[in-house]
């Protein structure tokens, strides 16, 4: 598999998400917000920013124990199954792409009222449509020719845009009135929870950056830290910016009433707002952050969107082709190409406003699923998934959250729904279609039925894939002991036993692997027992001989859940290291003795063991050990 180049830092993660986050929501949404909920627009802003803290938390768990492309796509899939991830990776680069596409439309639009207010200068429709297509056009070539060149810009626009913010929020402040504020709670709970849900679409970005997550620099700390970083940042900024709009502009400024009904008088209330005290400049000034802000929100989606392809292509739900990687850029050029592709189509042919309801739809079964992959990763209890950030108050906030989500897509209307319903009906059809002979791995949902029903799973595919994804997460070199790890035998042994009888069992087996009679490495074991026992702490043995011949060592695991019974020590033995070696391999003996001492002082060590469901799951334990690697 093609891995692509980890070159994206914690500013990178920071400013894709910020950026994301940044756009309409901010610079054109709160006019409409006002028009339902009055000044009371600002404690929406704050609901709907504590509403997606559940998702932000979710995908930080979840990216951090698996940093792959394709984010929401890959957890679902390896959560629910292929079936459930198909539709979530249709249904991401669809979202993505749209409002990366919308994002753009807006940026234009925002142009163009500039020219008309500033110069005086008209442009028609057919320009708007050609601006647009040049900017998706740049930014496939951006994005193509380099990640980190991406991000750069992205970095870039994101400290422009805060600047301007800040210089707005400051300079603001000395021109509010209170009384601006005084109908606050006017319109009642019910319009502020409902105007909660309007703008809560507007903080979905965010989770974009999880998307990119394969190519981010040490991810278990840069992931959720950006993540984070980026939501309580953008919460400020908008909750900051909304209450100056609200104090500087009148009600007459922002909504005007027709038949007894408000309705948005203004598309830029952000700009209006900065041209009330600083004048023309302050106008264009933010309108140059607008256009900033969708730049960087169509830059960022186009690069996450672009992964979702590429990462389904992997798994072989899409064809091969979307998962190559270009030598040159080491970026996915295919999956960017279709996804711009599907872009300028959209422009041209789609009325893209009337999407955008349905793409936020879908952003929000999304989040739904990302909630529940949580709590399926974790009940399956696979002893590879080890997220380096887990999200608290687990699985309270995890459920809140679906149900919340569940009132939020209810409120969207009928034509979304059966939209959406449409994505569900395709998504089974290329499953059974294309990709269910092409596909044989087992969910972690699948591990929660094989625990309840104790059947044994007759595959450890996602077990071993999440180990790799960890070891290179961790950037663990694999040493000697790794390898005689990765091709040992392990003994997984029902009922008491004697040490006698153990002993026979492993003399058979090693017999065969090191080509000594079993009857001379019995007897081996035998007086080495009768020298001193082997017994290092109550439940742990560490039986080591010396054989005969050159360059010959060998380990072997064994588990015993009911115990070994040693002759010298009261207590059962219940974790067995095996080691056998020739005179030559002395010194790198007692390397692996040291490094058993290490795995063994590990924290929930001896849990691990005795829980895990099968040999493969022992054998991963001690692969993702955190001991120190000889690796002279």
């Amino acid at each position: 598999m093609a891995v692509l180049k980890k070159q994206l830092g914690l500013a990178d993660v920071f400013s894709v998400a910020a950026g994301a986050m940044i756009s309409s929501g901010l610079f054109i949404l709160p006019a409409l917000a006002y028009s339902k909920s009055g000044p009371a627009v600002i404690l929406s802003y704050l609901i709907a920013s504590l509403i997606i803290l559940p998702s932000v938390l979710s995908k930080a768990e979840l990216t951090t124990a698996m940093p792959r492309a394709g984010g929401t796509y890959f957890f679902v899939e390896r959560s629910f199954g292929s079936l459930f991830g198909l539709f979530t990776g249709f249904a991401g680069w669809f979202s993505l792409a749209l409002k990366s596409a919308f994002a753009i439309v807006g940026m234009a639009v925002i142009i163009e009222t500039v020219l008309q207010i500033a110069f005086q200068t008209q442009l028609h429709d057919s320009h708007l449509k050609m601006i647009s297509i040049v900017c998706c056009l740049f930014f496939a070539f951006l994005n193509i020719i380099s990640v980190k060149h991406t991000s750069k810009l992205q970095i870039l626009l994101v400290t422009v845009l805060m600047l301007i913010l800040s210089v707005f929020v400051f300079s603001g402040t000395s021109s509010l009135k209170a009384g601006r504020y005084a109908a606050f709670m006017d319109k009642g709970w019910l319009a502020v929870l409902s105007t909660a849900g309007l703008v809560f679409v507007s903080y979905g970005g965010l989770t974009k950056v999880a998307s990119i997550g394969e190519e981010v620099k040490d991810p278990g700390r840069n992931l959720p830290l950006g993540m984070i970083l980026a939501w309580f940042v953008v919460t400020l900024f908008y909750i900051a910016v909304v209450v100056i709009t609200v104090g500087v502009l009148d009600k007459q400024e922002l909504v005007t009433i027709i038949d007894g009904t408000e309705h948005v008088k203004t598309n830029l209330p952000i700009s209006d707002a900065a041209r009330k005290f600083m004048g023309l400049p302050g106008f264009v000034l933010l309108s140059i952050a607008a256009i900033a802000a969708f730049v960087t929100t169509a830059n960022g989606g186009i690069l996450a969107a672009s992964r979702c392809p590429m990462a389904m292509s992997r798994d072989a739900l899409l064809p091969v082709s979307l998962s190559r990687i270009s030598h040159k850029f080491k970026t996915p050029h295919l999956s960017i190409i279709l996804t711009v592709g599907f872009m300028i189509a959209a422009l041209i042919l789609l009325d893209i406003e009337s999407l955008v309801k349905t793409a936020s739809t879908l952003m929000i079964i999304l989040f739904i699923l990302d909630n529940a992959s949580v709590i399926i990763m974790r009940e399956s209890r696979i002893q590879s998934y080890r997220p380096r950030f887990k999200s608290p108050l687990y699985p309270y906030i995890h459920i809140f959250a679906i149900l919340t989500y569940g009132f939020l897509i209810i409120d969207m209307g009928k034509i979304p729904l059966l939209i959406t319903g449409i994505f569900i009906v395709l998504s089974i059809a290329w499953y059974f279609l294309y990709a269910t002979k092409r596909v044989s791995r087992a969910s972690a949902a699948m591990h929660i039925v094989e625990r309840v029903t104790s059947k044994d799973l007759k595959t450890v595919t996602l077990e071993n894939e999440l180990r790799d994804i960890l070891l290179e997460r961790d950037e663990i070199i694999e040493d000697r002991f790794d390898k005689l790890i990765k091709e040992c035998e392990i003994l997984d042994i029902k009922g008491r036993k004697t040490a006698e009888q153990v002993f026979r069992q492993i003399s058979s087996i090693l017999e065969k692997r090191l080509g000594i009679n079993e009857y001379v490495l019995f007897e081996k074991f035998l007086k080495r027992e009768e020298e001193g026992g082997t017994v290092v702490q109550p439940g742990f043995a560490i039986p080591h001989i010396v054989i005969e011949g050159q360059k010959k060592f060998d380990i072997l695991l064994v588990r015993a859940r009911d115990g070994i019974e040693f002759s010298n020590t009261p207590d059962p033995v219940c974790i067995m290291f095996v080691l056998a070696g020739t005179k030559d391999e002395r010194n790198y003996h007692l390397r692996a003795l040291m490094a058993i001492a290490q795995i063994a002082q590990e924290k929930q060590f001896e849990h691990r063991w005795l829980t895990a469901r099968d040999t493969e799951t022992i054998r991963n334990i001690i692969l993702l050990s955190k001991r120190t690697r000889d690796i002279k």
